[in-house]
Formats: C-alpha cells, sequence, structure tokens
C-alpha cells in the first residue's frame, strides 16, 4: 500500500527523519509512538504525501510518488483516509455536511452516497448529532465526527494522528474499537499516539506492529510495550 525505503526529510536545513524503512502491507495494523517533536505528525504526512521525501523513496499503491503528476497524487490521496490530530471544521456547517465535504470535493457526491452517509453517521454513533454545528460537539464526538470524514470516501489505508489524544480513556476505548473493526474489514490502518496503555490495550485484541521513532528514524519497539 505505502512504501518508505531510506527515507529522509529536512526542513530549513534540519534534517528531521533520517533512513526511515516502512512498509504498510494491505490489511496490516501499525502503532507509531515516540516522545511529541519526535517526527510522527511529519512522518504521516509523508505517508499521504502532503510532504515528500529529500531523499529516499516512496511508493504509494505501487506507483512512486516522484513520477506522480499532481492529479495522480489527488487520486492515490483519495485512497487514504486522515485523521488528523487537530480535527479542524466548518463551524457554520452541520456536523453531517462536515463530514460529508470529501464527497463534495471529489464530486462524488449522489443520493447512493448520501446513503452511506447516514449509515455511517450511524456506525460511528453520531446519528442523533448530524444537525449539530462543530463548536456543539465534545471532544469525543468531534474525533468521531473526524474518523467518519476520514472513511466517507472508502479508503483503504487510514492514517490517525493522535486520535485519542483529547478524550478520557473510556471514549479512547470506543475509537480504537472502530480503527480495530476497519481493519478486520480489510483497512490497512497506521495510528501515531504516544499513549502506551492504548497500545498495550489493542495489543490484546488485534495483531499490531509497534513502531518507535528515535534518533529521527523509526524501529521495531520493544517487546514490553
Amino acid at each position: 500500500m505505502i512504501n518508505l525505503t531510506d527515507v529522509a526529510y529536512s526542513y530549513g536545513g534540519q534534517a528531521l527523519l533520517e533512513g526511515v524503512t516502512l512498509d504498510l502491507a494491505p490489511g496490516s495494523f501499525h502503532f507509531l509512538t515516540g516522545p511529541s517533536g519526535a517526527g510522527k505528525t511529519t512522518l504521516m504526512k509523508l505517508c499521504y504525501g502532503a510532504l515528500l521525501p529529500s531523499s529516499g523513496s516512496l511508493t504509494v499503491f505501487g506507483t512512486e510518488i516522484a513520477d506522480m503528476d499532481r492529479d495522480a497524487v489527488a487520486m492515490a490521496r483519495r485512497r487514504i483516509g486522515v485523521v488528523h490530530q487537530d480535527c479542524q471544521f466548518l463551524d457554520h456547517l452541520p456536523v453531517s455536511e462536515n463530514v460529508a465535504l470529501p464527497l463534495a470535493v471529489s464530486g462524488q457526491a449522489s443520493p447512493e452516497e448520501e446513503e452511506n452517509l447516514l449509515e455511517l453517521m450511524s456506525w460511528v454513533g453520531l446519528t442523533g448529532r448530524a444537525d449539530a454545528r462543530p463548536p456543539e460537539l465534545s471532544g469525543g464526538e468531534r474525533q468521531r465526527a473526524a474518523l467518519a470524514r476520514a472513511l466517507i470516501l472508502s479508503p483503504d489505508v487510514i492514517l490517525a494522528d493522535e486520535p485519542t489524544g483529547n478524550v478520557d480513556w473510556d471514549m479512547s476505548q470506543r475509537l480504537l474499537r472502530l480503527l480495530i473493526e476497519l481493519n478486520r474489514m480489510g483497512k490497512t490502518v497506521l495510528i501515531a499516539t504516544h499513549d502506551l496503555m492504548l497500545i498495550r490495550a489493542a495489543k490484546a485484541q488485534v495483531q499490531a506492529r509497534v513502531l518507535r521513532i528515535s534518533n529521527r528514524t523509526v524501529q521495531a519497539a520493544g517487546a514490553d510495550l
């Protein structure tokens, strides 16, 4: 699905990532951990083409990203659902329309897609909040809305950047169960988190590979996690 080989990324002359090799195989489940500022978000942005490597190879769905034009990158990104850490919404639109924005942008809005939207809102437990405005949502509701928006185009890969960072433990568990269920449906999942308790809870439910960013590169985490 997404493969990085000896990838480095620098910004302003400073190396943020070096020698990163990562393979997100179809149907796999990964955690990416490390302290704040270690480069988790940077690596996620590389995975969905928001950033390009300074060196090394990055292939997305079998094609080297350096060989893709802008349209090809945009098409590839439709197959990648991203749950951003900051969960930005358009506050003047109801939750349902915020979730459906990728449909409108991609030109895929249709009666069938509208039905899928209703099913998705129900699946994440937001049916009763479809007409609410984003400022009215709790932290957990915002995270579930962000997950629904990431899923609206039925992506093959889901990248979640600290999806449980602003919610309590019970909501963290609910969001984790949703992501595990998506993986069981065949989706490739990568979650960036510093929450080791969440990782341990997940490992009891799903076969997950745990990776740690340290010294600007990515390595398999120890068995103690």
